[in-house]
């Protein structure tokens, strides 16, 4: 929903393609700069880049598999298998998760590695911040959603009064999970530093800032 001079109304086709290109597009860049900073990422990439060096799978399969999971722990949380959000889903991560990766790749190319830490530090916190605008402004529009941000939407409309931090932290259970078991398997912790913590403390309050602050005019749209 978006608000006008005389009222809320739909967004337009080319309305909500617009605003979750750019949403998509600024998620998987924020996500990349994360990783290519090596100074922690949110932390389901965390989790994901901890798990492919595990494994020895690419991030990007990975990314791809948790979304997967994620799809089916979010029809038992609505106790039903919805196909058309299920199909919304996968149409996300497919792009989002090759996207992540050429991201990745480029900034790593670039040689942000060689910046110096303050800057890579202002990097990483960066890409947090803009992780959580992302995900606000394609909540809103609602037109699909990855299946991560499908489960922290869940559980902040159906469960938690509409409170988004307190639904990102729920939805951080599994990743944290899984970040721990590689830890104990490997004694290593790739991706994980400040930026994991600024991200496990702020992504849901910084998503509730700009859900009021970001494009103010768009609204949710609860049904």
């Amino acid at each position: 929903m978006i608000t006008t001079d005389t009222g809320q109304r739909r967004l337009t086709a080319i309305e909500s393609l617009s605003f979750f290109i750019f949403s998509i597009l600024l998620n998987a860049f924020a996500n990349a700069l994360t990783v290519a900073t090596n100074l922690g990422s949110a932390i389901w990439t965390a989790s994901a880049v901890n798990l492919a060096a595990f494994t020895h799978i690419g991030l990007g399969i990975i990314l791809f598999a948790y979304g997967f999971i994620v799809i089916f722990l979010n029809a038992i949380l609505l106790r039903q298998l919805n196909w058309r959000r299920v199909i919304g889903n996968l149409i996300y991560i497919s792009p989002f998760s090759y996207l992540v990766q050429q991201f990745t790749s480029l900034l790593e190319k670039a040689g942000i590695m060689s910046l110096g830490l303050p800057a890579r530090i202002v990097l990483d916190i960066i890409g947090v911040v803009l992780i959580g605008v992302a995900v606000s402004i394609y909540q809103r529009v609602k037109l699909i959603l990855h299946p991560n941000d499908d489960l922290s939407y869940i559980l902040r409309f159906d469960f938690f009064n509409g409170n988004a931090a307190i639904a990102q932290y729920v939805s951080y259970i599994l990743p944290i999970l899984v970040l721990l078991a590689c830890w104990f398997l490997t004694g290593n912790l790739l991706a994980s530093n400040i930026g994991t913590v600024i991200s496990l403390i702020s992504q849901g309050p910084v998503t509730g800032w700009a859900d009021q602050h970001v494009v103010r005019r768009l609204k949710h749209r609860l049904h």
